[in-house]
């Protein structure tokens, strides 16, 4: 009996929760983890800190072969501090707040589209996660990363107030957004490219709950997932 339990904790337990860009995803998931007490992952701030490596050290973002290569020469960690907020660290520095500038923002989907880069990080994805109770949010979770994951969500929003919503986050971490029409175009742009690019698109998955955030504050967001857990 106790051989079987111990077994059952290495097998872990994931919630993952799926969605566009500024619908809530991030600090939903991160919210759910804390009440949850389980690990929080940001899956895309690995893509970002990919990226910026890239851009700090000159490779070339459309060249997938230099980007496989890089991804072998430094090392990403993603670590949750006393407050359960990410913190992504880069060869032992910490980018939390660099990968989140609009410069890297605009790069990362040549990082994204690459198939062999996203084979390397899936795979540091799952290893990260491996045997632990976890939440983790992206775009591509509950349909590649952790397809037989148990309970799986997808939020979305109005790309208006996904527009608003990263106006706000940029503001508060310091960052000098760009006009509102610009960051709708952006958000457009950015959903066109998710959900048609050929690897991993962004889609919601055949068991996973749909929750439409436009009109909900992130605490309702929060007790909606939270309702289909506990």
């Amino acid at each position: 009996m106790r051989a079987k339990a111990r077994r059952s904790r290495r097998k872990g337990v994931v919630v993952t929760i799926d969605g566009p860009a500024a619908s809530g995803k991030s600090t939903v998931s991160r919210l759910v983890a804390n009440k949850l007490k389980f690990l929080y992952i940001d899956t895309g701030a690995m893509y970002r800190a990919l990226t910026l490596a890239a851009m700090e050290q000159g490779v070339d973002l459309k060249d997938e072969e230099a980007l496989i290569n890089l991804i072998s020469q430094i090392r990403i960690d993603l670590k949750n501090d006393q407050k359960n907020n990410l913190r992504v660290i880069l060869d032992e520095r910490d980018v939390t707040k660099k990968i989140r500038t609009p410069r890297v923002t605009a790069q990362v989907f040549y990082v994204a589209r690459a198939a062999g880069v996203r084979k390397e990080i899936v795979k540091l994805q799952r290893k990260i996660a491996r045997g632990k109770k976890a939440v983790v949010e992206g775009r591509d979770i509950g349909t590649i990363v952790f397809p037989k994951a148990g309970k799986k969500f997808y939020l979305d929003a109005d790309f208006k107030e996904r527009a608003k919503r990263r106006y706000r986050q940029l503001r508060e971490k310091g960052i000098v957004p760009p006009t509102l029409k610009r960051l709708e175009q952006e958000i457009l742009k950015r959903d066109n490219y998710d959900v048609t690019r050929k690897v991993a698109p962004l889609r919601l998955a055949e068991d996973a709950t749909y929750i439409d955030t436009t009109n909900l504050n992130i605490n309702e967001v929060v007790d909606a997932v939270l309702s289909y857990i506990i």
